[in-house]
């Protein structure tokens, strides 16, 4: 069943042959006039089957159809002419409307949904009587003129509010980065971090030209690996060990290493860790006798970041690029993730990777001020 017959009168014929013949036509009216000759009906000429015209004018069969749709509901004249691009000015809303925007997005979304979307901001606004009614593009942009993505939580260590506590472990920790290098009294951050053991359930198809490695969603777990990493950022040097487990006397174990094996000739390591339960002197009287945890405890300088401040430790740089250049992958067995982390270990410290710290003192009084405690005088 043919959907769209193009019928065509003499007068009409007459026109588009002259169309193909003479004058000076646009490669659009050449085409449509040629399609609708070759697709008539009327018996005036020979018709031609749209495969055929397909083939001879180098058109696509939808093309061909198009043309024939516009004959028969926009009449011979819109064939001949480019349809018209009605362009629909967005719909701006006044200060009040958009002030009332701003309020809903910054707000709770309503019950039953985890966060606004352009289309919930929308109906509320009309609900609400704000405006009589709105389209999602506005609602768009003028959230994206306020910088505003009420759909996008983004996961933050919120510091406490004016804590001198805070305060005070921050700004003595920013002093300790101030300390210019001392091979005798090096200042090394550490950090540590949970990783997935990871094996896959089907084989991965390797890249190729034109198409891109894949690997399959599903996967199993193999357990879980943890990640002890620490870095001395003026001497482009750090040291990373993979243990099965995550407890107060790992950590020891791994701070012994620290004293004993990277750094056994210093005199003194300022060592900079985050504020967690493991963390703790103590744990080296748990792992040792007392003699050898007194000793080991001789040789550090503990320094603290201030608890919810995690970020003004510099080792967490350095987790991040481990992370981010050799475990982002999946990896099932922990000893060939030691193996990988040590060739990584290996390759950052020949190129002696170095970490630029800015953040001062007086830039924290100024753009941390609500963390300080306001004096009353």
């Amino acid at each position: 069943m043919i959907k769209y017959r193009v019928t065509l009168t003499e007068e009409e014929r007459g026109r588009l042959s002259a169309i193909i013949s003479k004058g000076s036509h646009s490669a659009q009216q050449y085409r449509n006039a040629y399609i609708l000759l070759n697709c008539d009906e009327s018996g005036l000429g020979e018709k031609i089957i749209n495969e055929e015209v397909s083939r001879v004018l180098k058109v696509s069969m939808r093309m061909i159809d198009r043309v024939k749709q516009r004959f028969v509901e926009d009449g011979f004249e819109a064939c001949l002419d480019r349809k018209p691009i009605i362009k629909t000015k967005a719909k701006k809303i006044d200060g009040e409307a958009e002030a009332h925007l701003i309020a809903l997005s910054c707000g709770k979304a309503p019950e039953g949904f985890s966060k606004w979307s352009l289309r919930l901001l929308a109906d509320k606004m009309v609900e609400l009587k704000y405006v009589e009614d709105i389209s999602y593009e506005t609602i768009r942009k003028t959230l994206k003129k306020n910088e505003l993505k009420p759909w996008k939580v983004k996961g933050w260590v919120i510091p406490p509010h004016q804590s001198s506590d805070f305060v005070a472990n921050m700004e003595h920790l920013l002093d300790v980065y101030k300390r210019p290098y001392s091979q005798e009294f090096p200042v090394v951050c550490m950090d540590e971090s949970p990783k997935q053991l990871i094996t896959e359930t089907r084989l991965p198809i390797p890249m190729k030209p034109g198409q891109d490695a894949r690997e399959d969603f599903e996967y199993a777990r193999c357990g879980v690996a943890n990640i002890f990493l620490a870095s001395e950022p003026l001497n482009g040097k750090r040291y990373v060990e993979v243990t099965e487990r995550k407890t107060k006397t790992d950590w020891a174990k791994f701070i012994k290493q620290i004293a004993d094996d990277w750094y056994p000739k210093v005199t003194k390591i300022t060592l900079v860790m985050d504020n967690l339960g493991t963390h703790k002197p103590a744990a080296l009287y748990e792992a040792f006798e007392p003699k050898e945890a007194k000793r080991l405890r001789d040789r550090f300088e503990f320094v603290y970041t201030p608890k919810h401040g995690s970020w003004l430790n510099m080792a967490e740089i350095e987790l991040n690029v481990l992370m981010g250049q050799c475990l982002n992958r999946r990896i099932d067995n922990i000893k060939k993730m030691q193996k990988e982390v040590l060739a990584w270990q290996t390759h950052r410290n020949n190129k002696e990777a170095t970490i630029n710290w800015q953040f001062t003192n007086d830039d924290a009084r100024i753009k941390l001020k609500h963390l300080y405690p306001t004096i009353l005088t």
